[in-house]
């Protein structure tokens, strides 16, 4: 539970930090939905039945390139997203979720992608002897992503505009608790947008193309402490507590992109439990049950940088890897927050491919 509530802390910063600043519009969108549960594993066949359908509610505020960050990404728009969402299933429920967001546009500005992260609730999650069947979501709480791809036109008939196109809604809780194979739904969309402003202020330029990558800074390193809770695969095996040092060079190879080579060294006791328990149950798996729980993995990243914001993308290899645990690759993606220069705050996810495994909630240093 603290971590869910270090999440929506953090998802609130965001939000405040968006309702700070000044010489914005604002405008509203409203959008109906229904779509397809994908198949992105074969155990939660029975959970797919019916056609998802629901409603994403979304406030935006509009930027016009008075910071120059704005400029940089063709001023883009950022606020807050609610969705209701039915899965057409008895099992499943219906999902509501709060996410921060940001649209970017492209194509003239006729074409918008929104991508948002934040906070689902869910009332009917799995229970050994009421819901068992659901194997999708093993806690109340879950962690969303979503993302939208519209085609939209504004100001058709005086505030009112049109938006329609497709959107991917994910809810998995990162194996905080199991069961967790998590729910992914591709959807089309259509809905109306509404300014709140009669007239919107004209986009400002003062960052020439020749001046937008112009950028140098010498190499940086870092060094992040992460940590949280998880629990294997195995229902009821508990939840442990996980930490991670991480050690890192990051070079700016541009004003928006910096690249990253290093290293990790996790701590992860769920697996301890998990050694145990394959020792014990599955003699034909060859476990002792006196294997290391640690692993130590190697990466290489990228971090773009959006305002205070960074986006954080990781693949790792393990070079110390002596229990076997979802392969030796694994990946990381996720949010930072930078606090000033050199202090940071990030939420990651950290996955084996499709697989989750945790996550992580971390504070670090740029040097």
């Amino acid at each position: 539970m603290k971590l869910y509530v270090l999440t929506c802390t953090f998802l609130m910063v965001q939000l405040c930090v968006f309702s700070q600043e000044k010489e914005h519009t604002y405008y509203f969108d409203v959008n109906n939905f229904k779509g397809n549960i994908a198949l992105h594993n074969n155990d939660i066949l029975h959970l797919i039945q019916g056609h998802p359908q629901g409603v994403i509610l979304s406030w935006n505020k509009k930027t016009y390139g008075f910071n120059a960050w704005e400029q940089r990404y063709n001023y883009p728009d950022y606020g807050a997203t609610l969705i209701y969402q039915d899965l057409q299933n008895d099992v499943l429920g219906s999902n509501t979720s709060l996410y921060a967001h940001y649209n970017f546009y492209f194509l003239n500005r006729n074409l918008m992608f929104r991508i948002g992260q934040g906070i689902a609730y869910t009332p009917k999650p799995y229970d050994k002897v009421t819901n068992y069947r659901n194997i999708a979501f093993g806690t109340h709480l879950l962690s969303s992503t979503f993302m939208m791809l519209n085609y939209k036109k504004e100001r058709l008939i005086d505030n009112l505009g049109l938006q329609a196109g497709l959107s991917l809604i994910h809810y998995s809780n990162a194996n905080v608790k199991a069961p967790n194979a998590s729910i992914n739904t591709i959807a089309l969309n259509l809905g109306i947008t509404y300014n709140l402003d009669a007239e919107a202020p004209k986009f400002i330029t003062t960052i020439s193309e020749s001046e937008k990558e112009k950028f140098s800074q010498p190499i940086k390193y870092n060094v992040v402490f992460r940590g949280g809770v998880n629990e294997s695969d195995v229902v009821g095996s508990g939840q442990f507590p996980f930490y991670i040092v991480s050690a890192y060079a990051d070079k700016r190879i541009n004003v928006k992109s910096a690249l990253q080579l290093g290293a990790d060294v996790f701590f992860s006791n769920f697996l301890k439990e998990l050694i145990y328990y394959q020792s014990v149950a599955f003699p034909e798996e060859n476990v002792s049950g006196d294997e290391d729980y640690k692993r130590v993995g190697v990466f290489v990243g990228h971090e773009l940088f959006i305002n205070r914001t960074s986006l954080e993308t990781q693949l790792g290899y393990y070079v110390y890897y002596p229990f076997d645990f979802e392969g030796r690759t694994y990946l990381r993606i996720g949010l930072k927050r930078y606090i000033n220069e050199k202090w940071f705050g990030a939420l990651t996810l950290k996955s084996h491919g499709a697989k989750a495994e945790a996550v992580e909630l971390g504070i670090g240093v740029r040097l």
